[in-house]
């Protein structure tokens, strides 16, 4: 078989191939080619296409030569199927330069359909034209692989022989696609914000740093959309969406990509709790357009996603998951020391709320298998969300999670300059204490909010982590096409 021999020796074989087809008068990377019919609407339509003339293109991924008569099966877009080569049909030369086809290459075909003996629907070929010479092999060991690295390396390899992996990547595209079609439906327009910017914001999160030779000066990329969207908002836009993506300077996991793609929605005189009804209709229309149900299957679980989904409080949450009551806790130390006695390794000084933050993230958030919004956030961990006129330590803002994921986050807008810039300058001290993910002071962000920005909500959803959901993925790398990885030294 030719997956036994050794690398460099396959690659000259080809190169062999490729050359002889060049001395025969043919050429190795041919011209376009229209077809007129993809594999699976043969196999589909064969009742109606039985002995009838179509024209195909595809990979080849198998051939059985039996002297003179070959079957092979084509891959296109759709799938496979296959087409059947005898020496009477297509004349001693065509067939004679069929032999120096591989596994991998790219060919035309013209002919007729049939079924064979055994049942399978197959294409009888009249004539093929060359169109793609693969000069390097698909090794056998490709088909059920297990070394995902070498998967996500060679992306282009993994969509041609992993058929799922393919239909995962036209799922995502479809996720997006409707999305958009459903937010332009319900009245939102789709706006681009810049994602090289003097100021990284909208997020706590390390920024990626590059420079602009021309301006002699540092730009950062962008760690969210949220701060330019919502000056559109004082512009006077009403429903503005982006899809974009983010660039964030942090770990890599299986949930983790330091570029990834989001969603973030905001509109004036909405609050979080119309941003709750937002997500789960959202991605309940998206699940119903692209797979027809609203019910997923997740690692064998069933996901019912039908709004509306449940609402509790993070001071609940971490009461039912830890046993810590929070709303009987009325101070930093109090805090503190419930902290120790459950268990936390955490610094003096921290706050009530962020000890709360803390409880939710260790004992929490990878309990909330079905869909359910966390509501009533930290101060200190939402500084631009409004307040809760009842309890100023707790903001009006949400968490949407599915299997243990955030997928969602939401606030009611904050849209007090005054506010906002005393979150900012307390976000600043946090800086000065050796936090790389505080908020820095954007001044022009506060400028336009004393121009006046009616009141909003804002949304912003995970796409990838939403992606891996729809799919049934736990990686976020296998719905990245192309996942960030350290480069190998043999890459090639």
């Amino acid at each position: 078989m030719e997956q036994e021999q050794p690398l460099h020796e396959l690659l000259q074989v080809r190169r062999r191939k490729m050359e002889e087809l060049k001395s025969r008068g043919v050429e190795p990377f041919g011209p376009k080619f229209a077809a007129s019919h993809f594999s699976t609407d043969i196999i589909e339509n064969f009742d109606s296409l039985e002995g009838q003339k179509v024209i195909i293109a595809g990979r080849l991924m198998s051939i059985r030569s039996h002297g003179k008569a070959t079957f092979a099966h084509l891959q296109d877009y759709r799938g496979q199927v296959q087409i059947y080569l005898r020496l009477d049909q297509v004349g001693q030369e065509q067939y004679e330069n069929f032999e120096l086809v591989d596994i991998g290459d790219f060919v035309g075909v013209v002919g007729e359909v049939f079924r064979t003996k055994k049942g399978e629907v197959t294409v009888k070929v009249n004539e093929y034209k060359y169109l793609t010479k693969a000069l390097r092999p698909l090794p056998e060991k490709w088909h059920g692989l297990k070394d995902v690295e070498i998967r996500y390396r060679q992306r282009y390899v993994d969509l041609i022989v992993n058929r799922e992996v393919r239909q995962t990547f036209i799922n995502r595209s479809r996720i997006i696609q409707t999305m958009r079609e459903v937010l332009n439906q319900w009245g939102f327009l789709e706006m681009e914000t810049p994602v090289m910017q003097t100021i990284a914001g909208g997020a706590l999160a390390r920024p990626f740093v590059t420079y602009h030779n021309a301006l002699d000066m540092k730009l950062y990329m962008r760690i969210a959309t949220e701060l330019h969207l919502k000056r559109l908002l004082v512009g006077g836009l009403d429903k503005v969406f982006e899809i974009g993506r983010i660039f964030r300077n942090e770990g890599i996991s299986t949930i983790h990509n330091p570029e990834f793609t989001s969603l973030e929605i905001y509109q004036n005189y909405a609050d979080y709790e119309n941003m709750m009804e937002l997500t789960e209709n959202l991605v309940h229309e998206i699940s119903l357009k692209v797979f027809g149900t609203g019910q997923i299957s997740f690692q064998g679980k069933e996901v019912d996603l039908s709004p509306p989904w449940p609402r509790e409080t993070m001071i609940e949450v971490v009461c039912k998951y830890s046993g810590v009551d929070f709303s009987q806790i009325t101070g930093d130390e109090e805090a503190f020391q419930a902290a120790k006695r459950a268990g936390l390794e955490l610094d003096k000084g921290l706050s009530w709320g962020e000890i709360l933050y803390m409880f939710f993230e260790e004992f929490c958030e990878e309990q909330l298998l079905s869909p359910i919004f966390v509501t009533g956030f930290p101060i200190e961990v939402s500084p631009l969300a409004k307040k809760q006129e009842s309890d100023p330590r707790l903001t009006l803002r949400f968490e949407g999670f599915i299997a243990g994921w955030e997928i969602a986050n939401a606030f009611t807008e904050l849209n007090d300059p005054v506010d906002q810039r005393e979150r900012f300058e307390q976000q600043l001290t946090r800086r000065e204490e050796g936090d790389e993910e505080a908020h820095v002071m954007d001044e022009d962000f506060i400028n336009s909010l004393e121009y006046g920005m009616p009141p909003a909500g804002g949304l912003g959803i995970g796409i990838d982590r939403l992606v891996m959901l729809l799919t049934d993925n736990t990686s976020i790398r296998d719905v990245i096409l192309f996942p960030t990885l350290k480069p190998r030294s043999d890459d090639s």
